[in-house]
C-alpha cells in the first residue's frame, strides 16, 4: 500500500523505479489524446496523467497519486477489473460533461499475479460515437451471416418422411426412431453401403429437441490419421507447428447442444477409439494444446457397414467402445430384403431426379418395374438412384422401359450364375487388396511411394495393408 506520508516527489521517484512503470511512463506522462491512470493491486493510484486530471477536475498530481481510485473516480470499475483479472473494454463513460471510450486492463507480473490495472479514456464525440456504431451493425450483420452459413452447413435436412417404405421392417425403424428420438442416448446404426444410414440420423435429430442446432457429421474413413484427433477435438493457437493462429473448435464442440455423426466409425484407428471412449464417458474434452476442459452436450450417432461385433474378436475394434456406442442399436435392410419398397422407391426417386435433372419422367412399363425389383441391388438405395439417373441421362422417352436398362436385364437372365457371385463389397475388397499388393511391388514395398501412386494418404494405405493382411 501506498505510504501517504511520503512527499509526492519522492512517492514519484519510487514509482518510477518499479518494473511496470518504467516501461510505460513516456507514454503516459503528457499524453493529450488519451486519459491514463494507473492503480496498484490495492487499487491507490500510482500514476496518472494530465488528461485524466483534466478530465476528473485534479489540478496537481499530488492531489491523486497515493489515493484509493474511488476518491477520485467514485464509479470507477478498476478495482472489478483487479478482482476478476478480466479487461473491460470499450465501455462509454460519462464524467463532467466529458463522452468517454474507456478501457480498463489488468496488469500481470512475470508469474501471473495480477499488481494492478490501468484505465485508458479516449473522448468520444457525435462522429466517433455514429462512427464506432456503425462499424458495430456492421460486424453484427457480418456475424449474423457466418452464423447463418454455419447452420446451412451443419444442418439436417431429412426426416422420417424420408425413409421411404411400407415393408414392416422400414415402419418399424420409423417407429422406433420417433420413439427415441427426444432421449440423449447414443445410437449406433448398422447396415450395408447405401441403406440411408445418414438419413436416419438425420431424422432422429430433426425428430429431437436438438433440430434447432447443429448436425455435423464426420467421415472417420476419409480423414487421415494424423488429422482425426485434430478434427474431432480442436487445438489451441501454437498447439503445433503450422497451428491455425487463435486456435480451431474441432466437430465435438461445433455440435454444442446438437448432434454428432460418427460416419464409418468401424474405420477409426485403436489409437483414437480410446480417446473418443474417454470423451463419450466424460462428456467433456481438452483441446489439443489446451488446459481448459470443455464440458460436451452433445448427442452421439455412429454409423458404419461392417460388423463391428466381428471386429472386437479380431482385436481391431474396442470391445468397451462398441458397448458404449451401441445403446441402441438399428439395423437398416438391404433392398433384396424389402423388395416390397423398391416400387416406392422408384417413385420418389423419379420425382427428386426429375427435379434435379429438369427431366419429364412420368413412369415405367410394366415389365420395367418387375425388373426393377427383381435386381438385387448390392449398392442398395444409392445404387438404384444412380442407375435411374443414367436412364434419365440417355433417354428422350417420357416412359421407362425394359430397353433403357440392358445392363439389368442381362444380369436377370443370368440368375443362377447371380447366385453364385460374390458381394460388391466382396469383388471391391478383392480388386482392392490386388491393386495395392501389385503397387507395392512396382516401389519394392515403398508404403509412402505407393501411397502417393494410389492417390491417398499414407495412413490410409497402412490400415488397408493391416485390414487385408498384407
Amino acid at each position: 500500500m501506498i505510504d501517504k506520508s511520503k512527499d509526492h516527489h519522492v512517492i514519484e521517484q519510487e514509482l518510477k523505479k518499479d518494473q511496470v512503470l518504467a516501461s510505460v511512463w513516456d507514454v503516459l506522462v503528457d499524453n493529450p489524446h488519451e486519459g491514463m491512470v494507473v492503480v496498484n493491486k490495492q487499487g491507490y493510484v500510482v500514476l496518472v496523467n494530465r488528461t485524466y486530471r483534466d478530465v476528473v477536475g485534479i489540478k496537481r498530481r499530488r492531489d491523486a497519486i497515493g489515493k484509493h481510485i474511488t476518491e477520485i473516480t467514485p464509479h470507477t470499475k478498476l478495482p472489478e477489473v483487479i478482482r476478476t483479472r478480466h479487461p473491460i473494454l470499450y465501455d462509454f463513460w460519462e464524467v463532467n460533461n466529458h463522452k468517454l471510450i474507456v478501457h480498463r486492463i489488468p496488469i500481470f507480473n512475470g508469474g501471473g499475479e495480477v499488481i494492478g490495472a490501468i484505465g485508458k479514456s479516449l473522448f468520444a464525440d457525435t462522429s466517433t460515437r455514429k462512427l464506432l456504431g456503425l462499424k458495430l451493425q456492421q460486424m453484427e450483420k457480418e456475424l449474423e451471416l457466418y452464423k447463418e452459413e454455419v447452420r446451412k452447413i451443419h444442418s439436417a435436412k431429412y426426416s422420417c418422411d424420408n425413409l421411404i417404405g411400407e415393408s414392416k421392417q422400414i415402419k418399424e425403424i420409423k417407429r422406433l426412431a420417433k420413439k427415441v428420438a427426444p432421449s440423449t442416448s447414443t445410437i449406433l446404426i448398422t447396415g450395408e453401403s447405401g441403406t440411408g444410414k445418414e438419413v436416419l440420423a438425420q431424422a432422429i435429430h430433426n425428430a429431437s429437441n436438438r433440430k434447432q442446432f447443429s448436425f455435423v457429421r464426420v467421415n472417420c474413413a476419409a480423414v487421415p490419421e494424423n488429422l482425426l484427433e485434430t478434427e474431432l477435438f480442436g487445438y489451441e493457437d501454437g498447439a503445433f507447428t503450422g497451428a491455425k493462429k487463435g486456435g480451431k473448435p474441432g466437430k465435438f464442440e461445433l455440435a454444442q447442444g446438437g448432434t454428432i455423426f460418427l460416419d464409418e466409425i468401424g474405420e477409426m484407428p485403436l489409437s483414437m477409439q480410446s480417446k473418443l471412449l474417454t470423451v463419450l464417458q466424460e462428456r467433456e474434452l481438452e483441446r489439443i494444446g489446451g488446459v481448459k476442459t470443455i464440458t460436451l452436450d452433445v448427442r452421439v450417432i455412429a454409423a458404419t457397414n461392417q460388423n463391428l461385433e466381428k471386429m472386437v474378436k479380431a482385436a481391431t475394434f474396442r470391445e468397451d467402445l462398441y458397448y458404449r456406442l451401441n445403446v441402441i442399436n438399428f439395423k437398416l435392410p438391404s433392398l433384396r430384403e424389402r423388395p416390397e419398397d423398391i416400387p416406392l422407391l422408384v417413385h420418389y426417386l423419379t420425382h427428386k431426379l426429375n427435379k434435379k435433372l429438369n427431366s419429364k419422367i412420368e413412369g415405367y412399363t410394366e415389365k420395367a418395374m418387375e425388373l426393377l425389383t427383381k435386381y438385387h441391388w448390392p449398392g442398395n438405395v444409392r445404387q438404384l438412384e444412380n442407375a435411374l439417373e443414367r436412364m434419365f441421362c440417355f433417354t428422350e422417352d417420357r416412359v421407362i422401359s425394359v430397353e433403357h436398362m440392358p445392363f439389368l436385364e442381362n444380369i436377370l437372365n443370368d440368375a443362377p450364375k447371380l447366385a453364385k457371385q460374390q458381394t460388391l463389397a466382396e469383388v471391391i475388397g478383392k480388386t482392392e487388396k490386388e491393386v495395392i499388393l501389385k503397387i507395392l511391388h512396382q516401389v519394392a514395398g515403398n508404403r509412402i511411394k505407393a501411397a502417393e501412386l494410389l492417390g491417398i494418404h499414407p495412413s490410409v494405405l497402412y490400415r488397408k495393408i493391416k485390414k487385408y493382411s498384407i
